[in-house]
């Protein structure tokens, strides 16, 4: 079971040079999670970040993601227009027992974090032996 959550509130888009000046509040991080045959598969949007910046932990089955993305205006410049969110962006998931948190897989790409958790082994289905009856006779004779 996977479940979600936001670490923080989102920026407060009415007051863009507030946003501007303030790192306090992290960026939203939307995320897509489905479940593809024996796996979790997450994707989060991160465009602009830097890859060096991101950061994946996780601590008693709670996955915490971070990720900066920075002013791309030189220092000294005079910012104009400040629409598109810099700062630090932070999600956490709670993850279910039934997953495998010692392997999770990470990659990033074109603005896209994707994770890959396992389910773990014993939450996996599996086939139960039947003993034909003779069989259970033997045993308790």
């Amino acid at each position: 079971m996977l479940m979600r959550t936001r670490l923080f509130e989102e920026f407060d888009h009415s007051d863009p040079q507030g946003a501007a000046r303030s790192t306090a509040k992290p960026a939203p991080m939307p995320m897509d999670a489905y479940r593809s045959g024996d796996a979790y598969v997450v994707h989060f949007d991160l465009p602009g970040a830097d890859p060096e910046s991101i950061d994946l932990d996780v601590e008693r089955n709670v996955l915490t993601v971070r990720a900066e993305r920075r002013r791309t205006a030189p220092e000294g410049a005079e910012l104009v227009a400040a629409e598109r969110p810099a700062g630090t962006a932070a999600r956490q998931l709670f993850l279910g027992e039934s997953l495998d948190t010692e392997r999770i897989e990470a990659s990033y790409g074109h603005g896209v974090l994707t994770l890959r958790i396992p389910v773990a082994e014993q939450a996996k289905p599996r086939k139960i032996r039947i003993a034909n009856g003779d069989a259970r006779r033997q045993i308790s004779s």
